[in-house]
This record gives structure tokens, C-alpha cells and sequence, in this order.
């Protein structure tokens, strides 16, 4: 027999991946442009120019070993002591190299994370919308997973609702911002009410609690960006990933910063370590954290995300559709049409159109629309879309 916990998570597959497998099965039924597909968050621009000449650099050396060898099991120094350093020059806060561990991805970041910091039966709070992920990722530390709704139409954080939620057994809250599914970006005041909250709890509770910073979408910001939560809250650990920012989500490469001002931080450090070892998880790919050191600054051009994203909200805003404008990452979370996300969803895909349903990310009755696709994709689904819209409005 196989583990109970690990054959629920096995059976219940990722509503995205499973429309994005039905896209693949009808591109190959039909043909690829008669598919109008924006379910999932895959990048649709090159790397920068810099991420290529680091890659062809180093692929064209002569030292193969130290291309394709084990690092450190927290990462190769020089990469550690590049993302230290850009931290310190990008938002002037503290950081050395003995606080950053590689990883492969914000998923494993985010795996080991929980795990290093929460004991069985601690509390993770979770801001929905959220990351479907997020909740696999909790339950398999042993936390109990708690969810606290953001405020529609902007949806940010409800502050007096998240401090309702928080009890004596809570460990961390997660962050996510710019937030996938709602491209929301989580603003100053609204972070430093939150910090505010969290030191009275503390206090109130007599433990620590962390703010779980994921931010993989960081630099797909078209207004502000997100304040650097570790800046505002010391217990703060910080998960990322270079996917969305260099475009090369395939090659899972990211790291963990616990800062310097989180109370044990040597201790949750090694426990970062601890983690990584029992998951299996040290040693984040070699070639890539070569790479990543070359590239701390660099991101791709995101004025195409920006563009697609103009195009969708006049497409669907000039249709009737209810949508809240996001400044950041690369997704509209679209109000349904009826009640029931799961049905609209099904009803687009008689129009060729593929999106996610809002249940799974804690947004019932809303629908998630992946912007980073081509053009001639958008256009498409907003014609789709259309139609659909005039089909509901036919059965008033």
C-alpha cells in the first residue's frame, strides 16, 4: 500500500497542468492556432542576452568537472556571494552568503522552508487567491493550513481577517507578491500593518512567527514594486526563483534567504540545511548557479507581458467581463460569469478557449488567465470569450 497523505496529493492532480494536458491533446487534434490556451505560467520571452553569453561562456570552457560536479550542499560560493551582494546593492539590506541557499526553484524553497521551520501541527496561513502548491507544500511539513481571503476587487491583504486567523500554534503566513492568480502587488502600507500585526501576535503568543516571502514574480512589476518584506518584518525568510525574471522556468534554479535580523537565524539556517538534506534537495544544478552568478542583475524584457496584458483587459473589459486591473506577474483573475468557476471554465473550452478555474486557488467564482502566450493566442481567446459572454447574456 502506498502513503495515504502522498496518494491523496498524487490523486488529486493540478487542475492547471490537467487543462494545459487537454491543450496539448487538442493542439495535436486541431491544430495549434485553433487553440486559444492561457492556463499556464510559462514565460513566453527569452532570457536576457547576458543569461546566452553566460551559458555559451561556460559550456565552451575547459573545465567540464566544475561545470556538471556536486557544489556545496548550500550552493557554489561565488553564486552565494553574487546574490548576497545584489541583495545589499538592490534594496540595501544586510545579507552574506552564509544566509543564501541555492535550491532548484521556489518549489523547493518553499518545500524546505516549511519544512525547516514548522513542527507537526503548527499553523501556515495561506492569503487566497494562493498558489495551489502551497497547501501540498504545508501538509507535507505536518502544518495545518489555514486561509484568510484577500479584499476583492484589488484583493489585498485583509488585515483585521488575517489577525482573526492567527493563533497560539501559527508559524508562518505566506506571501506572494506579485501574487499568482491575481497579479495583485501587496503595497507598503498594507506590508508594514501586516509586520505591525505579526510583532503584537508574537508578543501576544510568546513564539516566533514567520513571513514566508515567495517571489518569483519580483521583477514583473508595471507600477511600483512590492516593498522587501525582510526590510519591514525581521522573522522574514525569503523564497525565489529565477523563472519568471530570466525566463528559464525548465532549468529550476533559485535560493533561499533567511535574513540576518530573524530571530535564530544561524539556527533556521542550519534547519534550512537540515531540510534540504532529508528532502534530497542539496546541491541546486551546477551549470545553472554559474550562470545565475553572471546574471543577479539582469531580467528579461517584460514590455511584451505589459502589452499582452493592455490587450486582454480592453478585450475582455469592452466584452462586460469584471476584471481588477493587475500591476504585476502575468495573470488576470477574471469574475465567472455564473457562481460555478469548474462550469464556465468548461463552457470556454467549446470556444477553444483554456482557463483555470479560481476554486483551487481560492477564489471561487473567478477564473485565471495566463498573459504570457503570443498575440495571436490573446486575441483569439478574447474572441472566444466574447462569445461566450453573448451566450450567458442570450440565456437571461
Amino acid at each position: 500500500m502506498p502513503n495515504e497523505k502522498m496518494y491523496a496529493f498524487g490523486a488529486a492532480p493540478s487542475a492547471i497542468r490537467e487543462i494545459f494536458e487537454y491543450g496539448n491533446r487538442r493542439r495535436a487534434e486541431i491544430g495549434a492556432e485553433n487553440v486559444f490556451d492561457l492556463s499556464l505560467g510559462n514565460p513566453s520571452i527569452e532570457p536576457p542576452e547576458s543569461f546566452m553569453r553566460s551559458l555559451k561562456k561556460h559550456l565552451e570552457s575547459d573545465n567540464a568537472l566544475s561545470l556538471f560536479g556536486y557544489t556545496s550542499g548550500p550552493g557554489a560560493a561565488p553564486t552565494r556571494k553574487a546574490i548576497a551582494d545584489s541583495i545589499k546593492r538592490r534594496f540595501s539590506f544586510e545579507a552574506e552568503p552564509s544566509d543564501i541557499y541555492m535550491t532548484c526553484g521556489a518549489a523547493a524553497s518553499l518545500t524546505i522552508t516549511l519544512n525547516a521551520l514548522c513542527d507537526e501541527g503548527d499553523g501556515v496561513v495561506l492569503l487566497a487567491p494562493f498558489f495551489p502548491e502551497y497547501r501540498v507544500f504545508a501538509e507535507k511539513a505536518g502544518a495545518r493550513v489555514s486561509v484568510v481571503k484577500c479584499k476583492a476587487p484589488d484583493f489585498q491583504p485583509d488585515i483585521e481577517a488575517l489577525s482573526a486567523a492567527i493563533d497560539k500554534n501559527t508559524r508562518a503566513v505566506i506571501i506572494n507578491s506579485p501574487n499568482n492568480p491575481t497579479g495583485a502587488v501587496y503595497g507598503e502600507e498594507v506590508m508594514r500593518a501586516l509586520a505591525s500585526m505579526l510583532e503584537s501576535k508574537q508578543k501576544e503568543f510568546g513564539r516566533d512567527i514567520f513571513i514566508i516571502a515567495d517571489e518569483p514574480y519580483r521583477e514583473l512589476c508595471y507600477t511600483a514594486a512590492p516593498p522587501y518584506i525582510p526590510a519591514l518584518y525581521a522573522n522574514t525568510v525569503v523564497c525565489y526563483s529565477y523563472s519568471k525574471s530570466l525566463s528559464v522556468p525548465g532549468e529550476r534554479i533559485g535560493y533561499i534567504f533567511v535574513s540576518p535580523r530573524a530571530h535564530d537565524a544561524k539556527r533556521i539556517f542550519a534547519a534550512v540545511c537540515g531540510a534540504g538534506r532529508a528532502l534530497g534537495f542539496v546541491c541546486a544544478p551546477s551549470l545553472m548557479q554559474k550562470v545565475i552568478a553572471d546574471c543577479v542583475y539582469d531580467t528579461s524584457d517584460i514590455s511584451k507581458y505589459k502589452e499582452n496584458r493592455d490587450l486582454l483587459l480592453k478585450g475582455l473589459t469592452d466584452t462586460g467581463y469584471e476584471v481588477s486591473p493587475p500591476d504585476g506577474a502575468f495573470y488576470v483573475f477574471m469574475k465567472c460569469l455564473e457562481p460555478a468557476a469548474t462550469a464556465f471554465c468548461e463552457r470556454a473550452k467549446k470556444y477553444e478557449v483554456l482557463i483555470v478555474p479560481g476554486d483551487s486557488f481560492g477564489g471561487e467564482g473567478y477564473a485565471r488567465l495566463a498573459y504570457c502566450v503570443d498575440k495571436k493566442t490573446i486575441e483569439g481567446a478574447i474572441a472566444g470569450l466574447s462569445r461566450l459572454y453573448k451566450e450567458y447574456e442570450q440565456e437571461k
